[in-house]
């Protein structure tokens, strides 16, 4: 059993390659994915036909699992560690894979591939082949008898490994917990706040403290309460706090093909027409 939190936080449970239980999603209208999968409204079934469509396509939560893909969108949290250690901002990635838990890695082919088609991976079950498969392109899971998320004991791990990198998140604990293992270990965590569409003002507070990179997913009080050193993306952007976290999306903006603007203002700037709805 698979589960895995997308389009809106919609718990979708996963289980011999088919989904098997959809939940209700908090959001009704995404802009990323009615760009990209033309998806008009956010419903159980949405949720249900996409993650369906990751498994068909990509090969999620099975043992034929792909392990490497192009990007998925110009900035986005895998996205931007993948550019960090291709451009020396990070030496590693704290991450986590469907089918091995939390995973950590040099290898920014490998850190794109398994996080470009993950939204919320709440728990997962041990895949032999994944985990074969991300031990061969050079990454160490954390856990292989479990396939455990654990992303401050993975820390922990790469901690005896690499200097400077950066680790995923979704809570503002473990956020916290890992600036006390940074000053333990001496290590340079960059923190990147991921999958927050629902977390309260309070917790919000405290991850905005700690963290050098936010998304702002779908929620309200991460876009209320932000003040970022620079923001990449409008309608779901990614926030850099500090300058650390700055230079990473600044790094990332040299790989986007697209045309950039470049220029100064008050941040966030946030148009209403292409944000979430509702934002929760």
């Amino acid at each position: 059993m698979h589960e895995m939190e997308l389009l809106g936080k919609t718990k979708v449970k996963v289980k011999d390659e088919h989904v098997i239980a959809s939940g209700k999603p908090m959001i009704d209208w995404c802009p990323l994915f009615d760009k990209v999968r033309g998806i008009k409204k956010v419903t159980s079934e949405a949720a249900s036909e996409n993650m369906q469509f990751r498994i068909d396509k990509h090969g999620m939560f099975c043992p034929q699992r792909k392990l490497e893909m192009d990007t998925f969108v110009g900035f986005g949290a895998s996205e931007s560690m993948m550019t960090g250690i291709n451009r020396g901002i990070i030496d590693a990635a704290v991450t986590v894979c469907d089918g091995a838990g939390t995973v950590i890695t040099d290898n920014p082919s490998l850190i794109q591939g398994m996080g470009g088609w993950i939204s919320g991976l709440i728990e997962t079950e041990p895949i032999q082949d994944i985990i074969a498969g991300i031990e061969a392109r050079g990454g160490h899971v954390l856990s292989p008898l479990d396939a455990k998320i654990d992303q401050l004991a993975g820390a922990r791990m790469a901690s005896a490994t690499f200097t400077r990198f950066a680790v995923t998140v979704d809570d503002a604990e473990t956020a916290e917990n890992l600036r006390y293992l940074e000053a333990e270990t001496q290590a340079k965590i960059m923190i990147i706040g991921v999958h927050l569409t629902g977390i309260n003002y309070t917790d919000a507070k405290r991850l905005l403290a700690v963290a050098d990179i936010v998304t702002g997913c779908a929620s309200k009080s991460i876009r209320e309460l932000v003040v970022p050193m620079v923001q990449v993306g409008t309608s779901i952007p990614l926030f850099g706090l500090t300058k650390w976290g700055k230079d990473l999306l600044v790094e990332r903006a040299k790989d986007v093909e697209q045309p950039l603007l470049i220029n100064t203002m008050p941040l966030p700037v946030l148009p209403e027409n292409k944000q979430p709805r509702p934002l929760v």
